[in-house]
């Protein structure tokens, strides 16, 4: 039997103890036990509980009998605010830009101006950029339904503001220009357009490809982690060189779509998230290497040989 006291993270103020915890009890009884005994407002989702009060939270699996502390132990909570599920944030994300664009695209009243209301450019580049745009989040929004597992079910709330403002932003931002009367299409022509629309497919599959392998490396309702392999779809043969290869073919789609419409706005909106995607892929790949001893060392985080 353990005794068990939780502290303010910030204050060491003591908020909860808890007398005779078996042992043999998951990190999750703590997690339930404090929302029952001590605030409702405090949902498990919303508690970060942790060995150390600037350490990592327990994950709801760990077995206390197997963290490093006595049978008086002390435990540090933290409040991570609001919570909000992660698939409510994807659909609301996802669903924001592919409205948007179309409102452009059909060039709904207040936009471009009075002459211009609800006609089609003349240019095809532009129905194939729309249908292009309109599958990629259509199969983003397809894929939060069917297809990604969450090893964590929430995020802050706070989160939904700002991933809805950089999607919303920059999709009405190149909706914008793609879609404006006076666009002109992309300078070398049919041939660059055809060779875009190439690149942008081929990511495209690509991505769903990884996805569907990274679905497959974890049972449902399991957070278990493994090392991803290649498959017989040589779509993932690409996991030979680089941990991340969602993240390099998202970014080989968005350079497509670039060259396609040839747009300033669609090209800062790839370098910004090539940049945010790189952040992520050098944390999952370090996550990797600490957890895996034999992760294979080939690897890069998102580029070949390079990133």
């Amino acid at each position: 039997m353990w005794h068990v006291e939780i502290l303010d993270a910030k204050t060491k103020d003591k908020l909860c103890f808890l007398d005779k915890v078996r042992t043999f009890f998951f990190s999750s009884f703590i997690y339930n036990k404090f929302y029952v005994d001590v605030n409702p407002q405090w949902y498990p989702a919303r508690q970060s509980i942790r060995l150390d009060p600037k350490g990592k939270s327990l994950k709801d699996e760990d077995v206390l009998q197997h963290l490093p502390v006595g049978t008086t132990a002390t435990f540090y909570f933290r409040d991570l605010g609001a919570q909000i599920s992660w698939v409510t944030v994807f659909l609301t994300e996802y669903t924001g830009p592919l409205v948007i664009y179309l409102m452009f695209y059909f060039r709904v009243p207040f936009i471009y101006a009075p002459k211009y209301d609800f006609t089609t450019s003349k240019h095809w580049v532009v129905h194939l950029a729309c249908m292009c745009h309109s599958f990629h989040y259509v199969k983003r929004l397809l894929e939060t339904l069917f297809v990604h597992r969450f090893s964590h079910g929430t995020m802050p709330l706070r989160n939904i503001f700002k991933n809805c403002t950089y999607y919303w932003g920059f999709a009405a931002w190149m909706a914008y220009y793609i879609n404006h009367p006076l666009y002109t299409p992309p300078i070398y022509g049919e041939q660059q357009i055809r060779l875009a629309l190439i690149i942008f497919l081929f990511c495209q599959i690509g991505n769903f490809s990884i996805h569907i392998a990274l679905r497959n490396l974890r049972p449902p309702g399991s957070k278990t982690r493994k090392i991803p392999y290649p498959t017989k779809n040589p779509f993932t043969w690409i996991f030979l060189l680089v941990s991340c290869p969602n993240y390099t073919y998202e970014l080989g789609s968005w350079l497509g779509f670039t060259v396609m419409t040839q747009c300033l706005p669609v090209a800062f909106f790839t370098l910004v998230g090539f940049i945010q995607m790189t952040v992520w892929a050098k944390g999952k790949h370090r996550s990797y290497l600490k957890e895996f001893r034999d992760y294979p060392p080939l690897r890069s985080p998102i580029l070949p040989f390079i990133l």
